[in-house]
């Protein structure tokens, strides 16, 4: 192990994959559109039947081990904008070197309710989010799960639009997305992006 002023403890290996699900703290922003990230990483603590804990990287993380596979899952508990910091802190802490093993799971506005997409690297169309991350981990280059939540309705703002709750129609379809990220994650740890880019973005 080795230390340094930022984490506690840094692990001499590192998880295949560290998954980060965005959203926002707090009861007030629970069940929001913006939220979804962070949600699917709840299905997985759910489905492995681990606990997510409170640690010195200002985030809830649990990890998951199997058939000689690891994964880091965690949700940041700072706010959006400020997603970065925890991110950060978390590599560190789990001695994650390489970019593209950081997978961002966060809501997209150009993908319709319920439809997901892997992608590596590329820009940060606006999302707060990701720019917090790209700029505190000095890259771009790190694997995104991107979670449909439609574009924004007419006559709304952006902002609106994402911090708000989706209604009946749409809460099917965002269920559907959760559990179909969350396969997309499994298969990613075990196939690659090519791989999961070809079977998951058709």
């Amino acid at each position: 192990m080795r230390r340094n002023r930022r984490t506690k403890l840094i692990s001499d290996s590192s998880p295949d994959y560290l998954v980060v699900g965005l959203g926002n703290p707090g009861k007030k922003y629970q069940g929001t559109r913006h939220n979804i990230g962070a949600e699917v990483i709840y299905v997985l603590e759910e489905q492995h039947g681990v606990r997510l804990r409170k640690n010195k990287a200002h985030a809830l993380c649990a990890e998951v081990k199997s058939e000689n596979l690891s994964l880091v899952i965690a949700v940041p508990e700072t706010y959006m904008n400020e997603s970065g910091l925890a991110v950060r802190m978390l590599m560190d802490r789990y001695n994650l070197i390489e970019p593209k093993r950081l997978v961002i799971v966060h809501d997209e506005l150009d993908l319709p309710v319920g439809k997901i997409k892997i992608k590596l690297g590329g820009g940060f169309a606006g999302h707060n989010g990701l720019k917090s991350i790209g700029s505190h981990i000095h890259s771009g280059d790190f694997t995104r799960i991107r979670v449909g939540i439609g574009p924004v309705q007419e006559g709304r703002k952006g902002r609106d639009y994402v911090l708000s709750r989706p209604g009946k129609d749409e809460k099917q379809g965002l269920l559907d997305a959760k559990i179909l990220a969350g396969e997309a994650i499994e298969f990613l740890q075990r196939h690659g992006h090519q791989a999961s880019m070809n079977k998951f973005n058709t």
